[in-house]
């Protein structure tokens, strides 16, 4: 059968740049994730040091230290290859890339535009941008500066008083922002960050194929008590699901962790349960997935129960095998 792509297909790498392991890009994505969340918590420390932080900035790093925590309590679930542990951490780490993605976004425009307009623009945060992107903070903020001369009093006239007029330009303009973001070092931060994301959502896609390879492994250690049942009939592809062992009834199903699993694999059922286009997630669970009823075909009649209908039985075993039958006595008698 030909391999079909779908736009919408969660990609499936079965290795971490094409020469480790899912379990050793695991453990290096973590542990980079782990330090880059470090961050959150010298953020909370500056406050110690009489630091100024915005709203913004402060639930950045209170939301970064909550995360270092929660992926220091699952980390372990990637040695074990624990199922539901690494299910959570999978999904942290991608619910963590699209927040991470909603603040660099926030902030890389509050930061074009602060630069656009000197540092006097009324953005979030535009304080502390305005600290960091280089400005000296004059007293006054101005683009051109006029002359004016006017004659002294009475006297000598040795000279005359000047006063300088400031004309300020508000907030920044099309121009003024188009030409902050097209200098050449906003180019070049904008180049690295949008690589630095790429390769993020490269490692998404790795977390998730190390947690969906974990839960397969669960399921495939666990064949006796779980079964498959049909996809949905509106599916084209006709793929066989594996049960979900966060079900109600199973051993995993049970309490607050059996919620949670149910509710990660709710989203993307055929990407955590269903069978592989080669087959191998089938030979993984030993045959485990099978077509529906109303497809199967008939199964023949085994041989053993082809010669008991007709009444030949099985075939006599070699000579060499029977064992001696004893004389009827009563008949030697």
């Amino acid at each position: 059968m030909a391999s079909r792509f779908h736009l919408l297909e969660i990609p499936r790498p079965k290795t971490f740049l094409h020469q480790m392991s899912l379990r050793t890009g695991a453990e290096i994505i973590t542990f980079l994730h782990l330090i880059n969340k470090v961050s959150g918590i010298y953020g909370l420390l500056a406050l110690l040091t009489g630091a100024t932080l915005s709203g913004l900035q402060l639930s950045m790093y209170l939301y970064s230290t909550f995360i270092l925590l929660t992926t220091v309590y699952l980390y372990s679930s990637i040695r074990k290859q624990e199922a539901w542990g690494m299910l959570v951490l999978a999904h942290v780490y991608a619910l963590d890339s699209v927040v991470n993605a909603l603040y660099t976004a926030f902030f890389g425009v509050a930061w074009f535009y602060v630069l656009a307009s000197g540092g006097d623009a009324a953005a979030p945060g535009s304080g502390t941008i305005g600290d960091n992107a280089g400005f000296t903070s004059p007293k006054y903020n101005v683009s051109s500066v006029e002359v004016v001369a006017e004659p002294v009093g009475g006297g000598v006239k040795s000279g005359q008083n000047a006063v300088a007029m400031g004309q300020g330009t508000g907030a920044p303009n099309a121009a003024g922002l188009g030409s902050a973001v097209f200098q050449g070092s906003s180019i070049m931060s904008i180049t690295l960050i949008s690589g630095f994301w790429a390769l993020r959502v490269y490692f998404v896609f790795i977390m998730l194929a190390f947690a969906r390879q974990c839960l397969r492994q669960h399921i495939a250690s666990n064949t006796n008590a779980y079964s498959t049942y049909p996809a949905n009939s509106n599916s084209k592809s006709g793929s066989q699901l594996a049960e979900n062992p966060f079900e109600e009834g199973h051993e995993a199903g049970y309490g607050w962790k059996g919620k949670i699993g149910r509710l990660m694999l709710s989203g993307a059922p055929t990407y955590w349960l269903g069978a592989e286009e080669d087959g191998e997630w089938m030979k993984s669970l030993g045959g485990k997935f099978r077509k529906s009823i109303q497809l199967e075909q008939p199964l023949g009649i085994g041989e053993r129960e082809r010669r008991r209908r007709s009444g030949t039985g099985p075939p006599a075993p070699p000579r060499e095998l029977r064992q001696p039958q004893l004389a009827n006595l009563e008949e030697v008698r």
